[in-house]
């Protein structure tokens, strides 16, 4: 009976130790959110349609909602604007009048007069979301009924209504999963280089290279993007923790020329990185086999 427990053990340490950890890089273009309109249940599809100058913050949608009960699609198209959602519903004439609309938005400072813009083409119903910048979830909202002056509150069931997503799903043992794109930022780009296990807990290296900007006209918005590691660190059984970010070359914090060494049996790799306008010089050392970066004067 001991032999038995003592194999046992031994089996489930070694499925423990086996479970390989992976990065699936998707981006998504279509997302799918739960809400309400008055109290009552309702579901939005939106899916991204292109931006209306050289930023993806700014994107035009199309899609529909029901309301749950009933599941009759009615079609919706309007503009994600840095976390503000409108939507609206033209009737009969929705396809002409959508057309119409994204027709006569073709910069920022279309993009400032949306409201205006669409309620020139009489929509039969308008949804706006997150008008307000503080961040909330659930995101509340209005909704507009033509002809009623009475107006509705809506709400959507999630703290971040982006359509267009560069997710980077992390899978981890004990069947756990988390995305990049929660917990770290918006660009995506990161690669899994290594993890290793400490007394602290479990700890994880990527290496990433993302645009510096989402907006290509804004600052840095055409440079060659932001580059380095990051290392995630996560408690034994795999509950993450924070992280922490070294970059190797940056066109926002003002980081170049840059020089790389190898070691000869290729384990750890050093930067000597020069003084920057927000950092000092030092040096990055890549422990990739212990999944650790050291930085040194």
């Amino acid at each position: 009976m001991k032999k038995i427990l003592t194999l046992l053990l031994s089996l489930s340490l070694a499925f423990l130790f086996c479970q390989k950890i992976e990065l699936k890089q998707v981006t998504d273009s279509s997302q799918i959110f739960k809400g309400e309109i008055a109290g009552i249940p309702v579901t939005i599809q939106l899916h991204y349609d292109g931006i209306p100058d050289c930023n993806l913050y700014q994107h035009f949608v199309d899609g529909w909602y029901y309301y749950d009960k009933y599941q009759k699609k009615i079609p919706l198209t309007g503009l994600y604007d840095y976390g503000k959602l409108s939507l609206y519903n033209f009737g009969s004439k929705h396809k002409q009048s959508s057309k119409q609309f994204k027709e006569k938005i073709n910069s920022p400072q279309d993009v400032e007069k949306v409201v205006e813009i669409a309620k020139n083409l009489a929509p039969k119903e308008t949804i706006l979301f997150g008008q307000n910048p503080t961040q909330e979830n659930p995101i509340p909202g209005s909704f507009y009924l033509e002809n009623k002056d009475k107006t509705q509150p809506a709400k959507l069931f999630t703290g971040n209504d982006m359509i267009y997503r560069y997710n980077n799903y992390l899978i981890l043992p004990n069947n756990k999963r988390i995305n990049t794109f929660d917990i770290i930022n918006l660009y995506g780009g990161n690669e899994l280089i290594s993890y290793a296990s400490g007394e602290k807990g479990n700890r994880v290296l990527l290496y990433f290279e993302h645009s510096s900007n989402l907006n290509a006209c804004g600052r840095c918005g055409a440079s060659e993007g932001e580059k380095g590691y990051r290392i995630l660190y996560f408690t034994k059984d795999w509950n993450y923790k924070r992280y922490e970010e070294f970059l190797t070359e940056s066109c926002m914090e003002n980081i170049y020329d840059t020089t790389q060494t190898k070691s000869k049996d290729g384990k750890t790799i050093q930067y000597k990185i020069r003084k920057s306008d927000s950092y000092p010089a030092h040096t990055l050392t890549v422990d990739i086999k212990n999944a650790s970066v050291t930085k040194s004067k």
